[in-house]
């Protein structure tokens, strides 16, 4: 059992007033499931069930009939939910009454009339009168596009009022989902519908049977009459009177209608008139709106109304129409101007652009919009970056007279850029510095590195669009499905093939202008005279720091790959990559041109802080100079994909090698001029000696000052570490970063640190061992000594001692400034003094015994004492020393040469500790 639905509601009405016959829309709630189940409707208390109309559950259509109330309710009653109730009311008003001779400015609807007193229509029924709903089922709209029903049904109809009515068409369109079981309640429906039609006209004669009976009589009565009274025209008969009555009647109405017959006619003239104006109106009234549409901006209607004006009176002959077609023809060819100037006009958004190309095409313009479009977007981008030049170039040469330099780079204390980079945007996300960008970094950024900036960002931000514009025109995108249908879009796409090579040469132009412009900029010298003057005019104070350069490099990178990403063609960007690689090689020379500026300025470093190695900061600080400017180059040396090897031309290889052999010779030479400066050149009022470093003697502590020869000590200890470590750290650090020709760079630096190494070696051993070897011959021969007539020897005289006593300072010094300087200094000085000895003993022409005595025990004494530090230099210069003394024949002067020998050792003990093995296995370690 199904559930009772609820009451009717009406809840509205409109219009809510009027005369009677006035078409009225009612809303509501549960007005019915059908037009079947819709039993009755009053308005005012009139019965309007008649020209009801239902819609849906919601809304009924019908006509208020004449009422005897003036306002009254609403009242809906169906078979589903009974009678119902209404919460809005109608206002019946009363027609004036017009006389038939009276004048009025009100057209008369002229409707159909509907006879309620036979309930039949007089011609064909209104369209409120049409059953909305044949079927009388619920109506469901399917979702089937109507394109697709069009072309499953050609030239046919869903509208059953049409001749061309499609059973099939309507029933996919309002029942695509209804069951089989409610369409056959819906041929029931029907079948009742057709029955009732039928039945209509049996049904009125049945209804008026009486009045035909005596419709019936009355006529036959007159034609009995007739007949009686024949067919001649007799003077007082009964037809002979009604024709005289006819006449009268006639002309009397000929009299009194006269006038209004002539409005009549005028009003037909003048209806017709307008039934023309308002049938063609939309001619007449399209130059007008096509002006008003222009104005809004509303191209669509303009030009959808032009092709409707075109197709329905493009080939008129009627001359009204002709000279009005005229006009719109002169309102759209100033669009066509008007549309033209907008899409060549700059700046201008992609989409505004297609769409004005769109609407030329569709307004059939001369010639190639698009491509003109093409060619005035190259212009403009050319243009842009040639201002963008200007202005950068007339700020820096106002800003030269206005403001103090800009920020030195080549300083000590250097601010990277990389910092604020690390806080700004990249281009892979539209833009390389944003306005978020620290204005004060800006202002001391250089001006060709913002120029650069600003440059790229605007090929990189206009290009793609310029880009995608010729794509665009490339696949015919550009042009609506009118212009496919004409065929324009061929023609374009043809056009187009046409045209590659032109706008090949367009990109080919603004990558050129880029490229050069950037040289202009930054690498001067790799333009020709007649371009610099084009594309450059900056003021070349000072060459750009390799920090800047490296920045640029990746603005330019970022620049690249954005367009790549375009798939612009490789070859048209290869000119970019050519330049990325003469700012890369240019930005590997300017650093290490500043490199080794910078190391020839750690002169004024040196704190002379001798570590327990006996180094100071110098060595390291010089690797870390290197290695920070190696570090700066890594992303300049990396390859990004598609760029070429730094070093792949030969040039470039040379002039990095030699840049890098200066590097290491101009720190070998800042150690020179350190270890060669005059005392008085050199603040050693910060010295300080590692504590941990054992000092015989105290000198250095008690002295305020380091001497020449302390500084040689340090300058060949730093030698020996740079040799050892620090050369072959750097040449790592070369090779890591894919530098070629280390080794000759290796090489070259190892030699001549060598020579270096080697003059302040002899330098050194030349303040040293000098006045050792000169204080051996006066010792000698101190007090008149002769060596023909001597005692006895007792013991190793004083001037052997005191030289002992300066060797062992000598190693007391070396062993204070750096322990693994001890053999090689102690070395030479032993083989200066042995060589000394033996040219002394040579020189002496004979000795006596005692003599012979002396001089072995002075000699082997020597020999002994620095036995651990004896080359076979030295050893040669003793054996030779020995040899030119008489040989000791008997037991007891070689017994006692052994005691005094001993005695020696064991006077000077203390002082020979450092010449002990000991103390070299220490020392070693």
């Amino acid at each position: 059992m199904s559930r009772a639905r609820q009451p009717p509601l009406v809840t509205g009405i409109s219009p809510n007033e009027g005369i009677a016959w006035t078409k009225v829309t009612i809303r509501g709630e549960n007005l019915g499931t059908g037009p079947t189940d819709l039993l009755g409707l009053t308005i005012c208390g009139h019965n309007c069930l008649l020209t009801a109309e239902w819609m849906s559950a919601s809304k009924i259509v019908c006509r208020v009939g004449q009422a005897k109330n003036d306002k009254g309710d609403i009242i809906v009653t169906t078979k589903s939910g009974g009678k119902g109730t209404s919460t809005v009311s109608f206002k019946l008003l009363k027609p004036e009454k017009i006389g038939i001779l009276d004048q009025s400015a009100v057209w008369v609807d002229e409707m159909n009339y509907y006879d309620m007193r036979t309930d039949r229509n007089k011609g064909i029924p209104p369209l409120s009168l049409r059953p909305a709903n044949p079927l009388g089922i619920e109506i469901d709209k399917g979702r089937f596009p109507q394109k697709d029903l069009e072309s499953l049904f050609p030239g046919m109809s869903a509208d059953f009022t049409s001749e061309n009515f499609s059973a099939a068409w309507y029933l996919i369109e309002n029942h695509s989902t209804t069951s089989f079981d409610q369409l056959k309640t819906a041929v029931v429906n029907l079948k009742k519908q057709a029955n009732k039609k039928n039945e209509g006209s049996l049904a009125y004669v049945k209804g008026g049977l009486s009045t035909f009976f005596e419709a019936q009589d009355a006529l036959s009565a007159i034609h009995q009459k007739l007949e009686a009274d024949g067919t001649e025209k007799v003077e007082g008969s009964m037809t002979q009177k009604l024709e005289n009555v006819l006449n009268r009647a006639s002309n009397t109405a000929d009299t009194l209608f006269q006038e209004v017959l002539g409005r009549k006619d005028k009003a037909d003239s003048t209806r017709n008139a307008l039934n023309v104006l308002q049938r063609f109106k939309f001619l007449f009234n399209l130059p007008l709106n096509i002006e008003r549409n222009i104005q809004k901006g509303d191209y669509d209607v303009v030009i959808n109304d032009y092709e409707k004006a075109k197709s329905l009176f493009g080939k008129t002959e009627v001359q009204v129409f002709k000279k009005y077609y005229a006009e719109v023809e002169t309102r759209i060819e100033a669009l066509r101007e008007l549309l033209l100037d907008k899409l060549l006009e700059t700046p201008s958004t992609l989409h505004d652009q297609k769409r004005y190309i769109r609407y030329l095409s569709d307004l059939h313009a001369p010639g190639d919009p698009a491509w003109q479009c093409i060619g005035a977007q190259h212009q403009w981008i050319l243009q842009l970056m040639h201002n963008c030049k200007e202005s950068y170039v007339k700020e820096q040469k106002g800003s030269a007279l206005l403001h103090s330099p800009m920020l030195d780079l080549d300083s000590d204390v250097r601010p990277s850029p990389m910092g604020h980079l690390s806080q700004t945007a990249s281009l892979k996300r539209g833009s390389s510095f944003q306005s978020g960008r620290d204005d004060a970094w800006r202002y001391k950024a250089p001006q060709q590195v913002v120029f650069v900036e600003k440059l790229t960002k605007l090929v990189v931000s206009q290009l793609p669009n310029f880009w995608k514009l010729w794509v665009s025109y490339v696949n015919g995108s550009l042009f609506s499905e009118t212009a496919e249908k004409s065929g324009q879009m061929e023609r374009s796409k043809k056009n187009a093939r046409q045209r590659q090579n032109d706008f090949k040469k367009m990109i080919q132009e603004v990558m050129h202008s880029l490229v050069k412009l950037i040289r202009g900029a930054l690498l001067p010298f790799s333009l020709r005279e007649g371009e610099l003057r084009q594309y450059g005019g900056w003021e070349m104070k000072s060459e750009l720091s390799g920090q800047w350069l490296t920045h640029v490099i990746q603005t330019v990178r970022l620049s690249s790959e954005s367009l790549t990403a375009l798939e612009i063609p490789n070859d048209m960007l290869q000119i970019i990559q050519d330049l990325i690689l003469d700012l890369r090689v240019r930005c590997i020379i300017v650093t290490l041109q500043h490199t080794a500026e910078d190391i020839k300025r750690l002169a004024e470093k040196e704190d002379w802080v001798v570590d327990n190695e006996g180094l100071t900061s110098l060595p390291s600080q010089f690797e870390q100079c290197i290695i920070r400017s190696l570090q700066s180059l890594k992303t300049v040396l990396d390859c990004k994909p598609g760029e070429a090897s730094v070093f792949q031309q030969q040039k470039t290889q040379e002039d990095v090698c030699q840049l890098s052999i200066g590097i290491m010779q101009g720190f070998i030479d800042c150690l020179e001029q350190l270890s060669t400066k005059p005392d008085g050149d050199i603040d050693t009022s910060h010295l300080s000696v590692d504590v941990s470093s054992p000092d015989l003697f105290g000198s250095i502590h008690e002295e305020s000052s380091l001497s020449s020869e302390q500084r040689l000590l340090i300058a060949l200890s730093n030698c020996r570490y740079l040799e050892r470590h620090t050369f072959l750290n750097i040449a790592e650090h070369f090779e890591k970063h894919g530098f070629q020709g280390v080794d000759k760079i290796t090489q070259v630096s190892m030699e001549s640190l060598k020579e270096l190494d080697q003059r302040l070696f002899e330098m050194y051993i030349e303040f040293k061992a000098d006045p050792i070897v000169g204080s051996l011959e006066p010792g000698i021969y101190a007090g008149y000594f002769d060596w023909k007539d001597c005692l006895i020897p007792t013991g190793v005289r004083n001037y052997l001692k005191e030289a002992l006593v300066n060797i062992i300072a000598v190693h007391a010094e070396v062993f204070t400034i750096s322990k693994d300087l001890v053999p090689r200094v102690m070395s030479r000085v032993v083989e200066a003094v042995s060589e000394e000895l033996s040219r002394l003993m040579q020189c002496v022409s004979s000795f006596s015994k005692n003599g012979a005595l002396q001089a072995k025990l002075e000699i082997c004494a020597l020999r002994d004492t620095v036995a651990i530090y004896l080359t076979p230099e030295s050893k040669s210069s003793f054996k030779q020393a020995l040899e030119a003394l008489p040989q000791l024949s008997s037991g007891t002067d070689r017994k006692l040469l052994e005691e005094l020998l001993n005695k020696f050792k064991s006077s000077m003990h203390l002082q020979l500790t450092c010449f002990q093995a000991s103390s070299s296995a220490m020392m070693k370690t």
